[in-house]
């Protein structure tokens, strides 16, 4: 066989056109190269709003270690119960909004920490890791979020999981045709024309530069502060321009799985969000994403008529509220374990499975009601050192972003804190 081959080319006959599929020596070079002979790490953080049944979604937390039973919100987990850890204890000590279940979840952020504003956020945990995990791929993170725009389902302001280094949300893929098409559609604009028009974007950004800094001089220290924020913004700019041209002319990848349909309800949507997830790994896409997940629509989509607001304050009254908010616990449950599924079914170009090569996060910054304390937190996946299998019980006081620093350093990325952190922390790390 012609070792020059592509993915690109074909098996032929006299009759027949039959596509090649993707072989490690044919064509599959570009994620089996002596880059990722070793698989790459990723890292990946699963957020839902509105919290959790706190009765029966936390185990015991008498019965710390590997000897714990598991809570009936987690028994869909089971199959994978030495492969997953519990985490408890942990809290956003700024956090004071009862909705926001993941606005400020991975920053760690004091929204009042500007004077005279009422709003302040600053870099996500995710954003730190697309830093460096980021320089090599296509995407440097993606944000994924439900298809109902308009639907916070607990999460609070900025309708995004990740924030930059200036505190502004970024923005996401909303549902799974938008997302598969942001991954896998064929760009067809000529190369030409897409450096024409790559030009123009910084020669506009060269005038709008030129005019900014004319202004510096004799600002006072706020509008200082305004113009240093409004330079960040350029730069994330340039940065963008940058990566656009750094892959003008490489074609997306072809998907490993058929496009989505559109107009699913929510359990689907959330299924299909994960298999996309997969194959953004499997073609080394990116390697940093999150999900905003929805809760509302999932209901919906499980015949529950309780208003997701009333379900989260389940405890008022129980009944249908309490119902409601378990047979969410385990639906959510069910789809994680089927995610874990995948993950571990995926096989890299080294042999190893995909589960092995990331550190994934899933929780939310609300406990129950507005309980803002003890975040729902569980950890899975090989690629942090993580002790795993574990019910694991934080010391008193324990910031959220202890967690979140830790799983930087276990992906290579040496961030000297991140949020409210005090150091990392050594009860999670095997």
């Amino acid at each position: 066989m012609n070792t020059s081959l592509t993915r690109r080319h074909f098996l032929q006959s006299t009759t027949s056109l039959i596509a090649l599929p993707v072989l490690e020596s044919v064509g599959f070079r570009r994620f089996a190269s002596a880059d990722t002979v070793t698989p790459p790490k990723r890292i990946i953080f699963l957020g839902f709003g509105w919290g959790v049944t706190e009765s029966t979604w936390y185990p015991d937390i008498k019965k710390s270690g590997a000897d714990y039973e598991l809570p009936i919100g987690l028994r869909p987990l089971a199959r994978h119960q030495t492969d997953f850890s519990v985490v408890q204890g942990l809290w956003n000590k700024y956090s004071n909004e009862g909705h926001w279940g993941s606005t400020l979840w991975l920053t760690g952020a004091n929204r009042y920490a500007e004077p005279g504003q009422n709003f302040h956020n600053s870099i996500s945990a995710d954003q730190v890791a697309a830093a460096k995990l980021g320089l090599q791929t296509r995407f440097s993170s993606l944000q994924f979020n439900g298809s109902q725009t308009g639907d916070l389902s607990g999460h609070g302001p900025g309708l995004s999981m990740a924030w930059d280094v200036s505190g502004k949300p970024i923005g996401g893929q909303n549902g799974p045709v938008a997302a598969f098409h942001r991954l896998f559609a064929k760009e067809t604009t000529p190369i030409e024309q897409q450096k024409a028009m790559l030009a123009q974007k910084r020669s506009v950004l060269d005038a709008v530069l030129d005019n900014a800094n004319s202004l510096q001089r004799g600002l006072a220290k706020n509008d200082k502060a305004k113009l240093d924020e409004y330079f960040q913004g350029i730069r994330d700019i340039e940065t963008r321009l940058a990566k656009e041209e750094q892959w003008m002319g490489v074609p997306q990848p072809q998907a490993p799985i058929s496009p989505p349909k559109p107009e699913v309800d929510g359990h689907e949507e959330i299924k299909l969000i994960y298999d996309i997830m997969i194959a953004a790994m499997q073609t080394d896409s990116t390697r940093v994403m999150t999900f905003r997940q929805p809760v509302n629509t999932l209901l919906t989509a499980l015949g529950v008529k309780v208003h997701p607001h009333d379900m989260s304050h389940y405890h008022t009254t129980l009944g249908e509220k309490l119902d409601a908010s378990q047979r969410r616990d385990l639906a959510q449950s069910e789809l994680l374990a089927g995610f874990f599924d995948k993950l571990k079914a995926t096989k890299e170009a080294d042999g190893s499975r995909l589960f092995d090569n990331l550190a994934l996060a899933y929780g939310s910054n609300i406990r129950t009601g507005h309980e803002l304390s003890n975040c729902p937190t569980i950890l899975a996946g090989g690629a942090a050192g993580l002790k795993l299998g574990q019910n694991i019980v934080a010391p008193k006081d324990t910031p959220l972003c202890n967690v979140w620093l830790s799983l930087l350093h276990g992906i290579g990325v040496n961030a000297e804190r991140h949020g409210d952190s005090t150091g990392v922390l050594k009860e999670i790390i095997a």
